[in-house]
This record gives C-alpha cells, structure tokens and sequence, in this order.
C-alpha cells in the first residue's frame, strides 16, 4: 500500500473519530489490511471494506456515508458540507439527519484547521445588539442532537451542577437544649455525677442526607445518553458522599471508586477500562437480581434514593424483571426511573419490561437534556411525596394517554 493512500486512511479515520465513531488505532490497522486484500479498482468495493471495519451498528451508517462521499471526493456533498460551516440562516424545515451533518462538518473543517498548518483567519467582530443569548436553546436542545461544540459547553455545564441534599431524619440522636424529646441515660449519669437530681437533659434526632445510587444502562440503545450521563455522575459522586454508582449491559459493573477521581478525563478512562460490555446487549434482571443478591444490604441502607436511567429495553423480555425490581422498590426510599424516551410526545410503554418496571417506581422522568437534569434536581430538593399519591400522580396521564390513542 502507498503512503499516500495509508495516510489518507489514517486522516479518514481521524475524521470519523472526531464526528463521534468509537474507532482507535486497532481500527485503522484493520482498515489498512482489508483495502490492501480487497484493493481500491472498484469504488464500491472500497466502501464496503471501510463499512465493514468502520461501521458496527445501524445508526452510525448515515454519519460513514456522508463522510466516505465527502472525504473521498464527492462534489455535491462537499459543497454541502461547505456551506454548514457557514454562519446559519433561520430555515423552517430541517432536512433529517442536519445534527449528524454539522457535528461531521464541525469534525472535517477542524482537521483542516489542525493539519495544515496554515494561519488561521482573522476574527470577524459581530454586535450582538438586539440578539438572543444561546444558554437557553441548549438547556433544551435534546443531547442527541448537539454539535460537537454544544456537547462540550454540555459537559462543562454538568460539571457544575450539584445535586440537592435533602436531610432526612435518621434514628440515632444528639443531645439539644431544646430537643423535642428527654434523655433519660444522661439526666441519670449527670445526677450519679452531680450526687443529686438536676435539671432534665433533652435531645432531638439526627438529621443526613441519604445515600444516592445510580444504575445506569449503558446498552447499544443508550449510548449517546449513557456517556454524557457519566459526566453528570462524575459531578454528583464529587460533590457529596454517599454517591454509588453501577453500570450494566449484559452484567453489572461497580464504577464508584473510579469516578471518585478528581479530573473527569482520568476518571472516564478508568471507567472505559473497567467495563467490559459497553454499547452491548442489555439483560436488565440478571443485573439487578445480581445488584440485590450482592450490593443492596451494603449500599441501599439509611433510606437510600435510587437513580434507575434505562430505555427499559430488555434483551430477556422482561425475564424475572418484575420481580427484582420489587425487591429494590422495597429496599429504597425512593425509586425514580430516568428514560430518555420520554422525550417523545407519542411515548408508550409497550416492551415487556417497560411493563414489568412501571408498576414499581416512584416516579418516571425524562433525561434528555440539560433541563430535563435540572428538573430532576429541583424535584429531589423537595420532599418526597407518599408512594401510593406519588405513583398515582404520573400513571394516570400515562395510562390515559394511551387510552386516548387507542380509541382514536
């Protein structure tokens, strides 16, 4: 194989990282030994082998296609992707798929920027006079559909955020003046002391944050989620104690020592070489019935909140899926289911184990966005209601959305 065409694979790849594909250099390797076995006299052949190395789930194909006719000289798309690199003008109808365009122009206009080496041109000073500020449009903009750009300014705002902590009442006390209850133990040792009765010593109960315990699916149906979800762990688990963090796919994986780590970079790297089954298949009861066979007695005690983020796509039908997870709604406090479908408007939850968990958590919250976390985080800086009034409050919009839909 000629330099020329090894090092244009090797930027191809480069390209396809920077755009958001999990390719390392095994990757290029392999890319390299495919194209010198197939060759490149037919066009379509060469795709194929790319595709082949490249390309291991069904959405990322778009992304590789528009990338593979860009990089290898297509001119109608180039001029395309020439033209998301500009300013943007207000539009009304988005073709689909415009995210997964600009964060692939955001990735190919930067490795020119880098690699050539070339000045970069002088900065053009706009008024932002009469202007909308973007803080607000990326609050609610879904992660899914972020740029490059806004997924870093995403991270950088789930570094900062910081989880209430609620106290609850525990049961042991300390002593208070004007506590609400007498200590009878040290009214008698202070008269065995004092050789007489003195005045009744009082004591009021301790009051802790409970523990917080985050299982996290990190599924080929949660990946786009399930990686920036762990910058926001990375910020809880820093920011209080009593923070426990579980991730599962096809088995359960303890990460809490690991996102213990100050800088988030070293943190995530120890968590990517901890985990095995990353973007895999899910079995959502062999880990939970794992997690409760194993974890519960040591992390669930003192009235511990449980963080449950899954789809609820389970490759076992919901297999014994109800039934472990009565068992940790009992072991709980408070059990919240996070999904990110819930983004949808027309969401029902017709899989087996949507079914299976409904009927056992508390409440069911969408996790798509950075508002979506900050109502999360406003919603457990309140008391928690009576499970009965709180599962009555989100399942009856739930089931009557679905009626509502069934008789239309």
């Amino acid at each position: 194989m000629s330099g020329h065409l090894l090092a244009n694979l090797m930027h191809f790849a480069r390209t396809l990282r920077a755009a958001g594909l999990p390719i390392g250099p095994g990757k290029v390797l392999a890319a390299a030994e495919a194209v010198q076995a197939v060759g490149i006299a037919d066009r379509q052949d060469f795709y194929w082998t790319l595709h082949a190395v490249f390309v291991n789930r069904r959405d990322q194909l778009p992304l590789f296609d528009q990338a593979f006719h860009i990089f290898w000289r297509n001119p109608r798309l180039l001029e395309k992707m020439l033209s998301l690199v500009l300013p943007p003008l207000p539009s009304e109808g988005l073709p689909q798929g415009e995210e997964m365009m600009r964060r692939l122009a955001e990735a190919m206009h930067a490795g020119e920027n880098g690699a050539g080496g070339e000045a970069l041109p002088d900065e053009i000073e706009l008024d932002a006079a009469m202007t909308f500020s973007d803080r607000e449009l990326l609050r609610e903009m879904d992660f899914e559909k972020m740029s490059l750009e806004e997924l870093a300014q995403a991270k950088a705002a789930l570094k900062r955020m910081r989880l209430p902590e609620l106290a609850v009442p525990t049961r042991r006390f300390r002593p208070d003046p004007a506590g609400a209850r007498a200590d009878m133990r040290a009214t008698l040792r202070a008269a065995l002391r004092a050789g007489g009765l003195l005045a009744l010593r009082r004591k009021r109960r301790q009051t802790r944050p409970p523990p917080l315990v985050i299982l996290c699916d990190i599924s080929g149906s949660m990946n786009r989620y399930s990686r920036i979800f762990l910058h926001f762990m990375h910020a809880v688990t820093n920011d209080r104690d009593r923070v426990h963090t579980f991730l599962f796919g096809t088995r359960l994986t303890n990460v809490t020592r690991y996102l213990r780590h100050k800088d988030v970079d070293v943190a995530l790297d120890r968590v990517a070489g901890a985990v095995a089954d990353w973007s895999g298949g899910t079995r959502i009861g062999q880990c939970l019935a794992e997690f409760n066979r194993r974890w519960s007695r040591r992390v669930l005690g003192q009235g511990a909140v449980v963080l449950f983020i899954s789809d609820g796509l389970d490759r076992d039908a919901g297999d014994g899926l109800g039934k472990e997870m009565d068992r940790l709604h009992k072991s709980c406090r408070r059990l919240i289911w996070l999904n990110p479908l819930l983004r949808y408007a027309a969401f029902e939850p017709k899989s087996l184990g949507m079914r299976a968990i409904l009927p056992h958590v508390d409440e069911f919250r969408p996790v798509h966005s950075l508002a979506s976390l900050d109502d999360l985080a406003a919603q457990l800086n309140r008391p928690a209601p009576r499970r009965l009034e709180a599962a009555a409050a989100w399942r009856k919009p739930v089931a009557r959305a679905a009626e509502e839909r069934m008789h239309a």
